[in-house]
């Protein structure tokens, strides 16, 4: 009897009759069912979405932007969120969104306050505020569509998000455009400045020269000034009455006359000189105003930098109103010199009247003397002043040329940005990360990436349930003494076939009827066969060896291969005590092999794979085998069982 004998054997037995036909196609069915529903069911849950009712609650009262305009980007939230049609919005207050939450008629809800827009605005401030979207969640209702929720919203937040750091970035870059304008206005500005300072610095060198022209005419004249009042002296001296001396006279005349004459000439050059420097002074002071102006100085610094200059005129404005006072005196005995010289026939008769015209000419030229001095002084101060001027210029010409070349070297270090360069630069800071999927491996929906979770566990299924009808070893054949491999082989092959029948059937489902497309559809096939024969071996051995416990330690081992397989979120996240399990039950290996052939993933991981696979059938046949063996000896156990199920 070869072990296909016995296989045929079992076969013949389990579909004699209608009901055990209906049995064996209930059997064949299990698997399809319990992976198709389900998977029917979730196949793109995320697409029906819009079925689940939602609350969104609008009590944004908007805000003023920087261009003064009205905006409400909550109300803009609000018509983006209802025209996506993401969930089944309900735009209701507040007081019925937390109560549907509470009741169940929403299954989330969505609050935009009152002050979304003008958090929203600040960012262009000084004092910048978060805008807030609340949301008001029960897990009660659906712990999975608030997850959801929290999705959808992040992506609603970090699409007002980005937008706002686009507008502020625009912003941001418009002031560093303004920024480089300033400063090249700046520097044109400290160049017209440069160039006033030069003017104004000339002047004051020219003031300086003016000055000291004026403080050697000033010395002359004080030193003729003092040569007539010695003259004076000795004439006052002389002067009393004594006998008409005409010729001698007249020619001590003509002398008081060219000297009053030379006297008076250099009170005229005093005078120019003066007058020259005030001129020069006044047209500098015009001219320096004018530059300041011009730079851009404000009226207070322009106002400090004049009352220095004019503290510097004042005493060429003194020294003017002398040297014109003493011009006036010396104009004035000059011509009363000239008028002694023409009248010195008269002034034999009238010495005593010269001799007071002297003394008071006397008077006068000592006051000249003493008014030339302080002019000399003043003059000399003038030119100090001048000459300060003249440093302190040169200083200010020097400092605002260095601050013109740091305005064009800070003008050169802002880039220079047109309105689409700006719009550019912008839209990358607001969303400076561009993710783009390159998917490898793609499953397409929700349903198709739970598939080889779920074929797994349905092949697992469908082999459990099979023993329950199959007897895992022929008695029959044990006690024609026949060889254990071939009465484990015998066990082990009509579940096995009935077991790729439920494949062929779940994966005809999936692809037919829920289109779910295996990137290759007869590896898929082949491996969803090995699967199964591979999980009906080990259950098949766990009856063989243990009978009805075999049964429960099936099912542990189904629960604790949910578990450790990874077939939902990835292995990783199981506890860490837990991952010998995953590296070795065999469900493991059918997730990770069905994975690569239906996504199109690396096929040679699937190598791997079927090698535990087999690895694992040729234990559990082996196993089988030995427990054919074992059962060759009758024992009261298997006589009488202590539990029959």
């Amino acid at each position: 009897m070869t072990s296909l004998r016995i296989a045929w054997t079992e076969l013949r037995r389990i579909t004699t009759g209608r009901l055990p036909k209906i049995a064996v196609l209930a059997m064949v069915l299990i698997p399809t069912l319990y992976a198709g529903l389900y998977l029917y069911a979730n196949n793109d849950p995320y697409a029906n979405l819009d079925h689940v009712p939602a609350a969104l609650v609008v009590q944004d009262n908007g805000a003023q932007d920087q261009d003064g305009k009205h905006v409400n980007t909550g109300e803009q939230v609000a018509d983006d969120l209802l025209d996506r049609g993401d969930f089944d919005w309900h735009e209701v207050s507040m007081e019925q969104a937390e109560r549907g939450v509470e009741e169940g008629r929403y299954d989330f809800a969505l609050q935009i306050p009152r002050d979304f827009s003008q958090s929203l605005t600040s960012v262009s401030t000084l004092n910048p505020e978060q805008a807030r979207l609340q949301m008001i969640t029960n897990d009660a209702n659906s712990y999975l569509s608030t997850t959801i929720a929290d999705t959808v919203i992040g992506k609603v937040r970090d699409s007002i998000a980005s937008q706002v750091s686009e507008e502020a970035a625009n912003t941001f870059l418009l002031g560093i455009a303004d920024l480089r304008s300033g400063l090249v206005k700046g520097a044109n500005g400290a160049q017209r400045l440069v160039k006033g300072l030069g003017t104004a610095d000339e002047g004051a060198t020219e003031l300086t020269n003016g000055a000291g022209t004026l403080e050697t005419g000033a010395g002359d004249l004080a030193d003729g000034a003092e040569t007539l009042t010695s003259g004076l002296v000795t004439t006052d001296r002389t002067g009393a009455p004594r006998p008409p001396m005409p010729p001698k006279l007249a020619q001590g005349a003509g002398l008081a006359a060219n000297g009053d004459a030379t006297i008076a000439g250099y009170g005229n050059r005093a005078a120019k000189a003066v007058e020259s420097v005030t001129s020069v002074y006044g047209d500098a002071r015009a001219d320096l105003k004018k530059a300041l102006h011009g730079h851009g100085l404000s009226v207070a610094q322009q106002k400090r930098i004049m009352n220095v200059y004019d503290r510097v005129g004042r005493p060429i404005t003194e020294a003017g109103n002398k040297a014109t006072e003493v011009q006036r005196k010396l104009n004035k005995l000059a011509a009363g010199s000239d008028a002694v010289a023409d009248g010195n026939e008269q002034l034999a008769g009238s010495v005593p009247a010269l001799v007071n015209g002297i003394g008071e000419a006397h008077d006068g030229s000592t006051k000249l003397a003493s008014g030339a001095r302080d002019l000399e002084a003043g003059a000399g101060k003038l030119k100090d002043g001048a000459r300060d001027l003249d440093e302190g210029l040169d200083k200010l010409k020097g400092g605002a040329a260095e601050l013109r070349d740091g305005l064009r070297n800070g003008a050169k270090q802002v880039p220079t940005m047109d309105k689409q360069t700006r719009k550019n630069i912008a839209s990358t800071i607001g969303d400076p990360v561009d993710v783009r999927s390159n998917s490898q491996a793609d499953a397409g929906t929700y349903g198709a990436g739970l598939a080889p979770f779920f074929l797994g566990l349905s092949a697992w299924i469908g082999g459990y349930v099979l023993f329950l009808l199959v007897r895992p070893l022929s008695q029959r054949a044990l006690a024609a003494n026949q060889p254990s491999i071939r009465v484990a082989l015998g066990g082990w092959y009509p579940p096995m076939l009935i077991g790729a029948l439920q494949m062929c059937c779940a994966l005809a489902v999936l692809t037919l009827a829920l289109d779910i497309d295996p990137a290759n559809v007869a590896a898929t096939l082949a491996f969803l066969i090995l699967v199964s024969a591979t999980f009906i071996a080990v259950v098949h051995a766990l009856n063989a060896w243990l009978g009805t416990p075999g049964q429960f330690l099936g099912l542990v081992l189904l629960v604790t291969q949910l578990v450790t397989a990874g077939g939902t979120f990835p292995w990783q996240t199981i506890p860490e005590p837990l991952y010998w399990l995953h590296h070795l039950l065999p469900m493991s290996y059918a997730v990770d092999g069905l994975r690569q052939l239906m996504y199109g993933g690396l096929e040679a991981r699937v190598l791997t794979d079927v090698g535990a696979l087999v690895a694992w059938l040729v234990v559990a046949i082996l196993a089988t085998t030995w427990a054919a063996r074992r059962q060759r000896v009758w024992s009261a156990k298997r006589v009488r069982p202590e539990l029959v199920l």
